[in-house]
């Protein structure tokens, strides 16, 4: 229970000095909001005052810091021999996962680039792949034999086959509290699978058309599911129940996502724009707009104060999730952008293109940091780690062609220079 406490006691601080890293000038100001964390703390005693005085000073130093160092090529893997479909890290970064059209998931070292496991058993294209992040013991594949397979990430043996949809597995998520994962499928539902016994949960129908899209908020208790059919559902997951349905875009939805408390969700489109929702009434607060292409991806950063959208028409904006204003417009791919994601931190965005590069932006100025070259074909999936400093990227071009294995498909791995 110590050792919880103190966790929390950090997480805490951290979330303070977030918030009021602007303000702590002075050491008045640390004092008060030590006197206010006191309150509701204990742990925290006369004793150790000058020791968390100095522990808020440092953080607020390490937020202001401008982190202006660059990425280099770590490692380029020849991953399968069919085209990949997704990459995905573990929250510590230790490891991450690539899917493909070979019908298999590989798990990956990424310190040495060695391959960890081969994850088979699938029979068709192995499309939607997740950690049961933090935790990052499990992971759960989902594919277009209508299937979805859990597995232990240490010894690669798959605990379960999730059987019950009647087409393609498109997207999946694992609850927070990693007991459920929730699959969407082609054959317009979702469902929800208990981890521990690999039974179905339920079933959410009430879509008229394919789920591409969903997302867990942070609690765990509802479900936020994006469809073809241009509207988006919101569920409570206890009871199955479909709370709110969400009218408004024009287009297909392409990607949905819940803030860090709760309170909002995202929705693109193709009809061109992003929505903002209020989770609670289901009212549209806003909508994003000014690309001239489809929304192919959104997302919040960590605190759910920004929001990022990705276009077809090649650039990518950042927007103010407060004002609803944008912020900042990343403009200077030549292809249109797949995959956008922010860095713990909130100071960075990562985009993945077609003009066969990903590109390191500044959130605040939109300037392009950096240009991450390499890829000979379109690049379909890009992420950061939890601390920002490694980043992956997947692309789904031909290398080369060794005896019976005709191609290969590459995934590149870039880490920050110290």
């Amino acid at each position: 229970m110590r050792g919880l406490k103190q966790v929390w006691v950090k997480s805490t601080l951290v979330y303070a000095v977030k918030r009021l890293h602007s303000a702590i000038d002075t050491w008045t100001v640390v004092t008060e909001l030590i006197s206010a964390i006191r309150k509701s703390e204990p742990l925290i005693t006369a004793s150790r005052v000058d020791q968390v005085k100095l522990l808020i000073v440092r953080l607020q130093e390490k937020l202001g810091q401008q982190d202006n160092r660059r990425f280099c090529l770590f490692k380029a893997l020849q991953a399968h021999i069919l085209p990949l479909t997704n990459v995905a890290f573990n929250k510590s970064g230790s490891s991450f996962i690539t899917g493909s059209y070979d019908r298999t998931c590989k798990i990956w070292d990424t310190a040495s680039g060695e391959e960890l496991h081969t994850l088979e058993g699938h029979r068709n294209v192995v499309y939607a792949i997740a950690f049961n992040n933090p935790y990052g013991d499990k992971i759960a594949t989902g594919s277009f034999d209508k299937t979805c397979r859990l597995w232990s990430v240490e010894t690669g043996k798959c605990f379960h086959t999730f059987r019950g949809h009647t087409a393609e597995i498109v997207c999946l998520a694992f609850n927070p509290q990693s007991t459920l994962v929730a699959t969407g499928s082609m054959d317009t539902t979702a469902k929800l699978w208990d981890i521990q016994t690999g039974e179905e949960v339920s079933t959410l129908t009430g879509h008229s058309a394919e789920i591409i899209s969903l997302s867990f908020n942070t609690v765990g208790d509802q479900l936020v599911t994006g469809s073809f059919d241009h509207t988006v559902s919101l569920w409570d997951v206890p009871s199955g129940r479909r709370v709110h349905t969400l009218i408004g875009h024009r287009g297909e939805i392409s990607s949905v996502q819940f803030n860090w408390d709760c309170s909002l969700i995202i929705t693109g489109s193709m009809d061109k724009s992003c929505r903002v929702w209020e989770a609670a009434s289901g009212k549209c607060m806003a909508t994003l707009a000014g690309h001239e292409d489809e929304v192919l991806d959104v997302c919040f950063d960590y605190t759910g104060q920004l929001i990022a959208t990705a276009s077809a028409d090649g650039t990518a904006r950042v927007y103010s999730a407060v004002s609803y204003q944008c912020i900042s417009r990343l403009e200077s791919h030549e292809g249109e952008i797949s995959k956008i994601c922010f860095n713990a931190q909130g100071s960075r965005v990562l985009t993945a293109s077609a003009d066969k590069t990903a590109r390191l932006w500044d959130v605040q100025s939109g300037v392009c940091l950096q240009v991450l070259e390499g890829h000979t074909d379109e690049i379909f999936s890009s992420a950061f780690n939890y601390e920002g400093d490694t980043i992956i990227t997947g692309n789904m071009y031909p290398l080369s062609g060794l005896g019976s294995i005709p191609f290969q498909f590459s995934i590149k791995l870039a880490l920050r220079k110290m």
